[in-house]
């Protein structure tokens, strides 16, 4: 999206694995990406955790495809997932979307106010990430796929769709 927010972490991600990685403690760490036009990649290789080095290093990634499909995978995780401290930053895996919306201010009439509202969220069991492991999630038929709210809603998908009085639409 085209806004940053302080909630970002918390509604909007993708995340192989978020917890309070450095990756400048060691010259050998990196996070590196590619795009090839069908696939994006972004690999985090021999990351530390901020004040827990010892731990070991980290490597994994996130592999977006054009089609939609998302794979994790994991190539060193030296310790289980459990055991990173969630104090500093939230520790989690999985893809999370929300949408802002700025509503008039009841106080200040001229100024607006943010309100996030996350609609879908897929955390991973932490405990199943481990060394040379992999997750992979593929898309499910979505309204966007549909050219009108009309073929949408007449569609023999089995969506839960709703009014939404935010949007004034069906979602």
């Amino acid at each position: 999206g085209d806004v940053i927010h302080r909630m970002l972490t918390a509604t909007q991600y993708i995340a192989p694995l978020m917890a309070n990685f450095n990756p400048s403690y060691s010259r050998n760490s990196t996070v590196r990406y590619l795009d090839n036009g069908t696939v994006f990649v972004v690999q985090w290789d021999k990351v530390y955790l901020q004040g827990k080095e010892d731990m070991g290093s980290f490597t994994f990634q996130a592999a977006l495809h054009s089609s939609g499909r998302i794979v994790f995978g994991y190539k060193e995780i030296p310790v289980p997932v459990l055991q990173i401290s969630a104090s500093q930053h939230p520790v989690k895996a999985g893809l999370s979307d929300a949408f802002m919306v700025l509503n008039p201010s009841p106080d200040v009439p001229e100024s607006r106010r943010r309100t996030i509202y996350e609609y879908h969220r897929v955390e991973l069991d932490t405990s199943r990430i481990s060394s040379l492991a992999a997750v992979e999630f593929t898309p499910l038929p979505t309204c966007l796929q549909h050219q009108s709210c009309e073929t949408c809603l007449s569609s023999e998908l089995t969506f839960n769709c709703s009014w939404c009085h935010v949007l004034q639409r069906f979602c």
